[in-house]
């Protein structure tokens, strides 16, 4: 049985009062997590002032980026040796808006996995196709592309805490949501993918979040899908009430 995962991807958004604030609502609103991961990726501004302020919850943080060396003159960049040095147990790693906005690919995603894993955090690979893509039917080679990329040279054993996110483009920030038949449909896809490239012990193993307008509106349709094993939460991870009811829609 793979266990549920709710990630909450904060974008750039919040400052350290808000960050704390958020930490001490949740806390409130969530006793426990109740055998599900809760994570939350903040800005890298707030990652110390979160990781103290969750230092006696059962919640974790991710980053969301990860440059893909662990040191050197690379002006601005955030390397695996900081993030787990500040306390992260998880790296968002191509994210879409990454990719549209600073000329992320497949190759510098794949860099950036490896990274995570020399580092002993848990890579959130994103994967997602644009609205344009969807329309000329073209979903599949564009996540396939993706996956087959960003998993390139990847061991098998380094696979078992995988987790990998599906996220389409045109239902991130849009207000438009995957049907959960059209969100399941994907992620059997990948399942079906990794199983016949991995085997099937390992593409049981790996968990799969769909990204893309979770709400508290829709989180347990989506959640109760055979193959969706979480989500990764834009917008709705910013309020620490409905982020809580997101989290309680997985149990």
């Amino acid at each position: 049985m793979r266990r549920p995962m709710i990630a909450g991807n904060w974008k750039m958004h919040s400052t350290i009062d808000d960050t704390i604030k958020f930490a001490g609502g949740l806390a409130s609103e969530l006793k426990a997590s109740g055998q599900i991961d809760v994570v939350i990726a903040p800005p890298f501004t707030s990652l110390y002032s979160l990781g103290v302020a969750l230092s006696d919850t059962e919640f974790k943080m991710a980053s969301q980026n990860i440059f893909w060396e662990d040191n050197g003159a690379y002006t601005a960049e955030v390397s695996g040796v900081f993030l787990k040095d500040v306390g992260c147990h998880y790296a968002i790693i191509g994210h879409s808006e990454r990719r549209q906005y600073f000329n992320e690919t497949d190759e510098t995603v794949n860099k950036r996995i490896f990274a995570a894993i020399r580092n002993q955090l848990t890579p959130i690979f994103c994967i997602g196709e644009t609205l344009a893509q969807r329309d000329a039917d073209n979903t599949w080679n564009v996540l396939e592309t993706q996956l087959r990329s960003g998993l390139k040279g990847i061991k098998l054993a380094e696979l078992d805490d995988f987790i990998i996110a599906y996220e389409p483009v045109w239902a991130i920030g849009t207000g438009e949501t995957a049907t959960p038949e059209q969100a399941q449909e994907v992620h059997r896809k990948i399942r079906t993918y990794l199983s016949d490239i991995y085997g099937i012990e390992v593409s049981d193993k790996i968990r799969l979040l769909y990204g893309g307008s979770v709400k508290p509106s829709n989180s347990r349709e989506l959640l109760t899908q055979s193959d969706i094993d979480g989500a990764l939460v834009g917008g709705a991870s910013l309020d620490p009430k409905s982020f809580a009811e997101i989290v309680r829609s997985a149990h």
